[in-house]
């Protein structure tokens, strides 16, 4: 299997377009022409992960973590950074990552650990702003019905858990084409008036490409009259964080004790108790302290999370109360995310699971 085949796969499920700014994901190191044998899946890819693809005939390796952030200007081996690239070029491994690519979709890296909670009712906890656009265009209406199954097949119109969503109005369209052209209605040089239909849409905005061209090839004129606006509408699948609910609420600490070991976490930083029932769970893999605010204002009773500072601490307040489970604990089970997205699509396909812990942080 080539490699562009199962990339395309995840960003499919994690658009690269979702990471953030000071983010790396995507193909690290490797070819995607090149015809990979097996995948190898970690949270982090150092040198024992590499050791481990080598001795396991894994010419791929899917991290969680980026190895490379910031751009390497010597390769000396001179830290584990670049000792990882050199090996895996020397033994012609490649690495790919899907980082807040995905943590931002909302079933990726938060809804794996909701899954494990037994969260229900989840929505992004975070929205992201300011990523959809609306399309409008107008098409003679014989042709209507054709261009909008196009532009749906493409991903527009999809509305929370509603697809095919689109705004049609009736009304004349009128034209002069001009020599050289080709029209598809009407005679040049002669102004043409046509019952057409304006359909208006929604996409996010990472998919504008492929929306388009759809658009073009659907559409029966020569030149398609289409605009491309911008919305500030929050789009509820996109955004960091979840947020849902235990199926029955509970006692502080008993769910504080089922966390630590569900999450299999050797210990668990809290701040104080607010001595009543729990329900409502925030949630966010990784380091979710820049989203506290976002919990306490969803109403939830608990923010489970990782990275809080000493002060941070302070500023629940008793409004919450914060769970630190620890950074790797939070995002263990992204293996089991990944390997539910590859085999669900190449279910022949030979995904094996890291067994090595890339924890660094040691517990006594």
């Amino acid at each position: 299997m080539k490699l562009q085949e199962i990339t395309d796969c995840i960003e499919a499920y994690a658009p690269l377009a979702l990471q953030e700014s000071y983010d790396n994901a995507g193909l690290i190191c490797g070819s995607k022409d090149m015809d990979i044998n097996a995948a190898l899946i970690c949270l982090d890819s150092t040198e024992a992960v590499i050791d481990e693809a080598i001795e396991r005939g894994c010419n791929l390796v899917i991290a969680h973590h980026p190895i490379v952030f910031s751009g390497l200007k010597k390769f000396n081996g001179k830290n584990y950074v670049e000792r990882v690239i050199i090996k895996a070029i020397r033994n012609n491994i490649a690495i790919y990552a899907a980082h807040t690519n995905l943590d931002n979709v909302h079933n990726g890296v938060n809804a794996k650990i909701a899954e494990k909670l037994g969260l229900i009712n989840c929505t992004v906890l975070a929205p992201q702003k300011n990523v959809l656009k609306k399309l409008v265009t107008f098409c003679p209406e014989a042709q209507a019905e054709e261009v909008r199954i196009a532009l749906f097949n493409a991903g527009a119109g999809k509305i929370a858990n509603y697809d095919e969503c689109s705004f049609n109005t009736s009304g004349t369209g009128t034209f002069r084409s001009g020599a050289g052209s080709n029209p598809f209605v009407g005679e040049i040089g002669k102004q043409h008036k046509e019952n057409e239909v304006r359909i208006e849409t929604v996409y996010p905005q990472h998919i504008e490409s492929q929306v388009l061209k759809a658009l073009f090839s659907a559409h029966p004129y020569e030149e398609v009259a289409y605009d491309l606006l911008p919305l500030s509408n929050t789009h509820n699948r996109i955004g960091a964080g979840l947020v849902g609910e235990l199926p029955e609420q509970t006692n502080e600490m008993d769910f504080l004790k089922e966390l630590k070991t569900i999450m299999k976490a050797d210990s668990l930083r809290y701040t104080t108790l607010r001595n009543k029932k729990v329900k409502k769970i925030a949630i966010c893999g990784g380091s979710g302290s820049f989203l506290l605010e976002d919990a306490i204002r969803s109403g939830a009773d608990v923010f489970v999370t990782a990275d809080f500072k000493y002060h941070q601490f302070f500023d629940a307040e008793n409004r919450i109360i914060i769970a630190d489970i620890g950074h790797y604990e939070s995002e263990q089970f992204t293996v089991e995310l990944f390997y539910d997205i590859l085999k669900k699509k190449f279910s022949t396909f030979a995904v094996l699971i890291s067994t090595i812990n890339t924890n660094p942080i040691k517990y006594l």
